[in-house]
């Protein structure tokens, strides 16, 4: 069993490690740190989906920005768009769980408004429509997906690919690369 976890625990320094290394992975760290603070300068959202435990990792990115991060500063408008029960079950319901999301944006997103599409894969219809929906109406769309970045990449204005294809290992980099976002927007919003 020791071994199991020292496997497991190698097998994400090396993930840590490719993205440490990846020029154009940080470089997209970088742009994307940028226009999060540009939404919120300009009193904008930035809202998060993604399916099982991205959803988990969507709403914990969006709780670092709409609660704190490091600083006791005023709450951003972040939001996951899956906690709402309510309206996801009934839109599940009324027009099937690919629209879910879609529908979502439909309601909130604005122009200059941001989306952060989380799919391992890059392939989840839900979020593959989120994605649609949130350029439909002028939105920049992050997408934060594993290596292959999947049909997603191709809808994205930003893509942030962890180096891997392991389910597990991709969420890791996710919230990884999601806190380094938070803190250094957070840092640019409010102590610069």
């Amino acid at each position: 069993m020791i071994e199991k976890i020292r496997s497991i625990v190698t097998e994400n320094i090396a993930v840590q490690t490719a993205l440490l290394n990846d020029e154009t992975l940080l470089a997209a760290i970088i742009k994307v740190v940028g226009q999060v603070v540009a939404v919120f300068n300009k009193n904008g959202k930035v809202l998060f989906c993604g399916n099982g435990g991205s959803a988990a990792d969507a709403q914990h990115l969006a709780a670092e920005l709409s609660g704190r991060f490091y600083l006791d500063r005023k709450p951003l408008f972040a939001e996951a768009l899956h906690v709402n029960s309510s309206f996801l079950t009934a839109v599940a319901n009324d027009y099937g769980y690919d629209a879910v999301f879609a529908r979502a944006v439909e309601a909130m997103g604005r122009p200059g408004d941001m989306l952060f599409a989380l799919s391992t894969s890059g392939n989840s219809t839900n979020i593959l429509r989120a994605a649609y929906a949130a350029k439909e109406r002028e939105m920049l769309v992050v997408g934060m997906t594993g290596k292959s970045g999947g049909k997603l990449e191709s809808i994205c204005d930003f893509q942030l690919k962890i180096p891997t294809e392991k389910t597990p290992r991709v969420q890791e980099g996710h919230i990884l690369v999601g806190h380094i976002i938070c803190e250094l927007a957070e840092a640019a919003l409010f102590n610069p």
